[in-house]
């Protein structure tokens, strides 16, 4: 089985806030996650002031769960 990257957490160095990165995120149709200069990717930005968007994150990596299942 060949394992690939589904997606990660990191600090956005512009906005200085956490985002969570979808490495199949051009396939995924979702309001807030923004494609910046990436050709796969999009980034779900995190405000840290705020309580973290739990109901939103599942819906999207459930959304990005089903594209590796089709493989």
């Amino acid at each position: 089985m060949m394992e690939k990257m589904f997606c990660y957490l990191w600090i956005h160095k512009k906005f200085k806030q956490p985002y969570l990165g979808i490495v199949e995120g051009n396939k995924i149709v979702h309001l807030e996650l923004l494609k910046e200069k990436r050709s796969r990717m999009k980034i779900l930005l995190i405000d840290p002031d705020r309580n973290i968007p739990v109901e939103k994150i599942n819906a999207i990596l459930k959304e990005t769960l089903k594209l590796y299942k089709k493989k």
